[in-house]
C-alpha cells in the first residue's frame, strides 16, 4: 500500500477535456502533481498546475533547467521559503481578494481635502498651545470647536475608509506574508538567468517590492483602530489619522497596481521551480534532456518516474520524425505503463524538469492522448462517443502543427473487425498528418500496416514467457510482434475456465 503524500493533489485543477490530463493522471491522489508539488500559496499551486498543463518554448525550458538545477542545491533557500509559504496558510480567496482590491480604481482625495487634511492638524494643535500658554478660555472654545471640526471633515470619508477596511480584513495578514516571501527571493544570491530576472522585477523606482508590501500591511493595520470607538475619535479629531491612512494607500495603490500581479506571479514561479528542484534531488539518477527541432525523441532506459526506483525497468526508445510505434503485448506486460513513461517524461521535459531515464534528447511538443476515458452519465455519452470525440479533438490539434501522440487500445466499444479497420485507418490519418508517437493494440493484425509503410511503422512488442507454470513478465520492450498470449493460461489457472 502506497504512503499517502502530505501535500495537496491539485484536483481543482484537473480537466476532462485536456488533451492529456486525466489519461497520464497529472492530478488527483498519488498524481505527478502531488509528487511534484512543495506549493502552499494559491498561485504556487495554479503556477505549477499551468506549467504541467502547457508546454514552454525551449528557451523558457532551457531557463527552467538552469533555475532548478541551481535551486536543487539551495536546500535551506528552499525550505525556509515552503516553511513562510505554509505559515501563511494561502487561500484562492486571499489572492483572489488582493488582485481584486488592487484593481478596483480608488478616486484620489481632492487638492483641497489634502491641503485641509493638512492644515486642520496643523490648526488644532495651535489652539491647543495657545492655550496651554495663555491659559485663554477663548483659545479652549478653538479648540474644541476644531476637534470637532476635524471628526465632521473625517466623517465625510467615513465610507471609504469602511471600504478599505472591509478589503484590509480579508488581505492583511496574506500581505505581510507574501512580502516575506518577496524578501527571501531578494536576500538570496542567484547566478541562473531566469531568477536573477525575477530579483530585477522586484525592483520598482529602486523601492524593493518587499518593502512596498510591508508598507502596505502596516497601513492595513492602523485601520484596525475603527475597532475602538474612543481611540477612533481621539485620532481623527486629533490628526485626521484615517484620512491621511486612507490618502496613503490610495496613493500606495495607484503607484503599485501595475506590480502587484507581476509581485505575486514570481512567488508561483519560484514555488513551482523549488518543487521541481526537490524533484531533481530527490532523483539523482533523473537527467535533464537535450532538447532539439527537427521532430526527434530518443530516450535510453526510459522509465516511470513514480515508480519505485528499486524494481521499475528501463527501456530504450527512439522516434524520428513522421514515425509511429504499433506497440503489442498481453495484458499486464507493461504497455499502458511505457506509454505513460513516455507521456509523462515528455510532459517533465516540456517544464524543464529531468526526466526518467539515462539520457534523452527531445523536442518539445504538443502531447495528444486517448488511453482512459469514462461514461459520463451527466452529459449522457457512452464510453465509446467520449473515445470517438477525443479521437476527433486529436485530429484537429494535429492539423495546426505536428504533435506526439498515444493511444491505448482505441475503439473499445465496437465489434472486432470495426476495430481493426477503424485502428488501421486512424494510424494512417496520423501518418498522414505528421504525428508521431506510439498505438497500443492487441490486434496482431493492426502491426501488418507496417508492411504498407516500412519506413514509418515501426512494430515493437512486450513478451510474457510461462515458467514452471507461471507468468514471467520482463517488462524489457523488444523489436516486432507480440507472440505470446496469457489471457487463456491465466483464466484457467484461476479456475474461471
Amino acid at each position: 500500500k502506497r504512503e499517502k503524500i502530505p501535500f495537496d493533489n491539485g484536483n481543482e485543477f484537473n480537466d476532462f477535456q485536456h488533451t492529456y490530463a486525466y489519461d497520464l493522471d497529472i492530478f488527483g491522489e498519488n498524481s505527478l502533481f502531488q509528487n511534484l508539488n512543495r506549493t502552499f500559496t494559491y498561485i504556487g499551486k495554479k503556477t505549477l498546475s499551468k506549467a504541467l498543463l502547457n508546454k514552454f518554448s525551449n528557451n523558457e525550458i532551457l531557463e527552467n533547467q538552469e533555475s532548478v538545477e541551481e535551486l536543487s542545491h539551495k536546500i535551506d533557500f528552499r525550505q525556509d521559503f515552503m516553511s513562510i509559504s505554509k505559515i501563511s496558510n494561502d487561500k484562492k480567496t486571499n489572492y483572489d481578494n488582493l488582485l481584486l482590491w488592487i484593481k478596483f480604481n480608488s478616486k484620489p482625495l481632492s487638492k483641497l481635502s489634502i491641503i485641509l487634511s493638512f492644515l486642520l492638524p496643523i490648526v488644532f494643535a495651535v489652539m491647543v498651545l495657545l492655550y496651554f500658554f495663555t491659559k485663554n478660555e477663548l483659545f479652549f472654545s478653538c479648540t474644541t470647536i476644531s476637534f470637532i471640526f476635524n471628526l465632521i471633515f473625517a466623517g465625510r470619508f467615513l465610507k471609504r475608509i469602511k471600504q478599505e477596511n472591509a478589503h484590509s480584513a480579508n488581505i492583511n495578514k496574506i500581505v505581510k506574508q507574501y512580502g516575506l516571501l518577496i524578501q527571501k527571493i531578494e536576500n538570496e544570491k542567484f547566478t541562473s538567468k531566469k531568477l536573477i530576472d525575477f530579483q530585477i522585477l522586484l525592483l520598482s523606482d529602486n523601492q524593493k517590492a518587499s518593502l512596498a508590501l510591508n508598507q502596505l500591511s502596516e497601513m492595513f493595520s492602523k485601520l484596525d483602530a475603527l475597532g475602538n470607538i474612543v481611540m477612533t475619535v481621539i485620532l481623527n479629531g486629533t490628526f485626521l489619522y484615517h484620512v491621511h491612512n486612507l490618502k496613503n494607500i490610495i496613493n500606495w495603490k495607484n503607484n503599485n497596481q501595475q506590480n502587484v500581479e507581476k509581485w505575486l506571479h514570481i512567488i508561483g514561479e519560484i514555488e513551482m521551480l523549488n518543487s521541481l528542484a526537490n524533484f531533481d534531488y530527490n532523483n539523482p539518477g533523473f537527467v535533464y534532456p537535450k532538447l532539439n527541432d527537427h521532430h526527434e525523441i530518443s530516450f535510453e532506459s526510459l522509465s516511470h518516474p513514480l515508480l519505485n526506483p528499486k524494481t521499475r525497468i528501463g527501456n530504450d526508445i527512439s522516434f524520428q520524425p513522421q514515425s509511429f510505434v504499433i506497440l503489442t503485448g498481453s495484458n499486464m506486460s507493461g504497455k499502458s505503463t511505457f506509454l505513460r513513461s513516455l507521456g509523462i517524461n515528455i510532459v517533465l521535459a516540456g517544464m524543464g524538469a529531468p526526466v526518467c531515464a539515462a539520457k534523452a534528447n527531445i523536442h518539445p511538443m504538443k502531447i495528444l492522448v486517448s488511453m482512459r476515458l469514462s461514461d459520463s452519465l451527466s452529459d449522457s455519452e457512452s464510453y465509446f462517443y467520449a473515445e470517438i470525440k477525443r479521437l476527433k479533438q486529436i485530429m484537429n490539434e494535429l492539423d495546426n502543427k505536428p504533435g506526439f501522440v498515444l493511444l491505448d487500445e482505441i475503439l473499445r466499444g465496437t465489434n472486432s473487425d470495426d476495430k481493426r479497420s477503424g485502428t488501421i485507418e486512424v494510424i494512417k490519418k496520423m501518418l498522414l498528418k505528421n504525428a508521431i508517437g506510439a498505438i497500443a493494440t492487441h490486434d496482431t493484425e493492426v502491426c501488418l500496416t507496417t508492411n504498407e509503410f516500412p519506413n514509418q511503422l515501426i512494430n515493437k512488442c512486450f513478451e510474457v514467457e510461462i515458467i514452471n507454470n507461471d507468468l514471467h513478465f520482463d517488462f524489457k520492450l523488444q523489436d516486432g510482434i507480440c507472440k505470446n498470449k496469457s489471457a487463456t493460461f491465466l483464466m484457467t489457472k484461476m479456475g474461471v475456465i
